[in-house]
């Protein structure tokens, strides 16, 4: 982001029509109408005295095989109906399912990874062991015929094993022959709650995820010379590293210093783990909605460490986890780093919630509880874009427990304003606004949706505009119109109230309103709910003298803000800024009246946060 000053004017006039947004309700679907009247939810924003939610504790035991890609595992879940409903059956996510044969995909799979998806060879309901027709596989659902009543748990004992994927990798699977990322390793119960039951959408290859707040206690067994990090802490340092590397790691815990737990001369000696045929590695992870684990026999380590929240003196470690042949990755532990130190002190000025985050040098671009999966890249501009916006999803979705499968926008959108914000702050050169020119080429055609659409009915560059560049550019706009101070406030008050929780989009546009004190639903349902395209233009300059009166006019339907850049003729340049608030009474004009100083040679309207279908009326020259 290019950092200009902006002269706000005080002045400006409004010409308005009769219409006025201000007073506009949000549209209101039914089932959610319905979680007002329940009292789970509050058209304030706040969860409602009958909010719930369901929870489960998993022990989760694996042995993972480098060499056949083998995963054989049980999981143990102790699952909570905190819902009203009596449950007729249990539904199940059975995420590598992707990689069946015959299931539905939106990706591309190699041929060679279709395999025949996970095997339950046992499932025990309460001890008791459940024949094969108790539970059906579909896709990557799984249902389990037993019923559980309100307020009651159940324990399932599952046995299952299945062939992690080699050449495809989405999100997991094989980097190298010596390295892989594993996630969505095990059968979940899926989200139960107050507005869908069960979540039923299979996961097929571009949505993401939906899954409750649990407590995870995790094993993982691999080969005596492979290292394991994972969500949540390792517990049993001492007994899978020698004590000179545990050593490192408790101390990089403690270090504002960039350490090396991993370098070089240690990958050579080779005696960094417990030298036995395997080790088994425990971790647990409390509140959090998934685990996931990485491997590798050969990977350099980098670590640093910083308090987060002043007020208690919380301090979280940070690593970067790499291939040494990758010579940009040297540089990722400090983009991390930043990246934390930026979300809990400047935006959006929340302490770091989870006790680390881990970098891994994979082949994706995805994000994990306290895990990211990241490729490495030649330029550092695209390593701490990628870094900061994936490490940036530790606040949305996971810290806030968001349906990404159905409102994608809700967390990928904070991820996007996320990367625009501190990008710059890592590095100033860095101006690159992702995806706005996509928006920008889409707005308008027939693929171009309402923001608010179901990600589950959107594809292609209607999915990917939708969950990136235009919430974030709303975001960014609220952010501008009610002022750094007043949307923290407002933002702060939508993390308190929802996190650990599942908030729905209403939560978030209520709980910003509350929290700001205004009500902007005339900005949510023109940006977020309405159809049109932003599109601005110079449409009269009047000049006495000195004086000009510059009318912008919104020939679109989505309003953005007015940004008019004045060039002069010895090469200096003013810009004058109006947020989006100047659009709030439905009017189509904007009147703009500025001295010129100097003797003015150009006026153009907007910047790169202004997407526009046509520039060619953004232009005066002066005569």
């Amino acid at each position: 982001m290019k950092i200009v000053h902006k002269f706000i004017l005080l002045i400006g006039a409004l010409i308005c029509s009769s219409v006025s947004f201000a007073q506009n309700s949000l549209p209101l679907p039914s089932n959610i109408k319905a979680t007002y009247t329940n009292g789970n939810r509050t058209s304030s924003g706040e969860p409602g005295k009958n909010y719930w939610q369901n929870s489960a504790d998993y022990t989760i035991k694996v042995k993972f095989d480098p060499k056949s890609r083998d995963l054989n595992g049980t999981v143990s879940i102790d699952y909570i109906n905190n819902s009203p409903d009596s449950l007729k059956e249990i539904h199940f996510n059975l995420y590598p399912n992707l990689y069946k044969k015959g299931s539905i995909r939106n990706m591309p799979i190699n041929g060679d990874d279709i395999t025949d998806g996970v095997k339950i060879q046992q499932i025990s309901i309460n001890n008791q062991q459940q024949s094969t027709d108790q539970w059906a596989i579909d896709g990557t659902n799984m249902i389990v015929k037993t019923p559980l009543l309100p307020k009651q748990s159940i324990h399932f004992d599952i046995t299952y094993s299945y062939t992690l994927n080699k050449t495809s990798h989405i999100r997991t699977g094989q980097v190298d022959s010596g390295a892989f990322f594993i996630a969505y390793f095990f059968p979940r119960i899926a989200v139960y709650d107050d507005i869908d039951g069960w979540n039923r959408n299979h996961y097929q290859g571009t949505q993401e995820f939906y899954n409750d707040f649990s407590h995870f206690n995790a094993e993982i067994t691999v080969p005596g010379n492979y290292e394991v990090w994972a969500t949540g802490n390792l517990k049993n340092a001492n007994q899978v590293y020698t004590p000179k590397y545990a050593k490192r790691l408790n101390s990089a815990a403690f270090s504002d210093k960039v350490t090396s737990i991993i370098n070089a001369e240690d990958l050579a000696e080779g005696n960094i783990t417990q030298n036995k045929t395997s080790n088994t590695w425990k971790f647990e992870a409390d509140s959090v909605t998934d685990l996931a684990f990485a491997i590798s026999n050969h990977y350099l380590w980098k670590s640093s460490s910083l308090v987060v929240d002043p007020k208690t003196g919380r301090r979280i470690r940070v690593d970067a986890v790499f291939n040494p042949e990758h010579k940009s990755y040297f540089n990722v532990i400090n983009y991390a780093r930043k990246t934390v130190e930026t979300m809990s002190y400047s935006f959006p000025k929340w302490p770091y919630p989870f006790p680390h985050e881990t970098v891994f040098d994979g082949l994706d671009q995805m994000e994990y509880p306290m895990m990211v999966n990241d490729a490495p890249y030649e330029k550092s501009d695209d390593d701490i874009e990628l870094t900061d916006h994936e490490i940036f999803h530790s606040m949305f979705p996971f810290y806030m427990g968001i349906n990404e499968t159905k409102y994608a926008w809700m967390d990928e959108g904070w991820a996007t304003i996320g990367e625009w914000v501190i990008s710059p702050i890592i590095d100033p050169k860095i101006t690159d606004l992702y995806a706005v020119n996509d928006y920008e080429n889409n707005a308008g055609k027939e693929e171009d949706a309402p923001i608010a659409t179901l990600s589950t009915q959107l594809d292609g560059i209607a999915y990917m505009t939708n969950s990136y560049p235009k919430p974030a550019l709303g975001y960014l706009y609220v952010r501008d119109m009610l002022g750094d101070e007043l949307f923290t406030k407002a933002l702060h008050y939508y993390i308190a109230n929802w996190h650990g929780k599942h908030p729905m989009p209403y939560d978030f546009f209520n709980c910003m309103n509350t929290g700001a004190g205004v009500n902007l639903n005339w900005f949510w349902k023109s940006w977020f709910f309405d159809s049109g395209v932003p599109d601005q233009a110079i449409s009269k300059v009047d000049i006495d003298q000195n004086k000009y009166t510059i009318t912008v006019s919104n020939i679109g339907t989505k309003p953005v803000p007015v940004d008019l850049t004045v060039y002069y003729d010895d090469n200096s340049s003013q810009i004058i800024h109006q947020s989006i608030s100047c659009w709030k009474d439905g009017n189509k004009t904007v009147i703009i009246p500025f001295i010129a100083e100097k003797k003015v040679q150009k006026l153009v309207l907007g910047n790169g946060y202004d997407p526009d279908v046509d520039k060619t009326n953004n232009v005066w020259l002066a005569q």
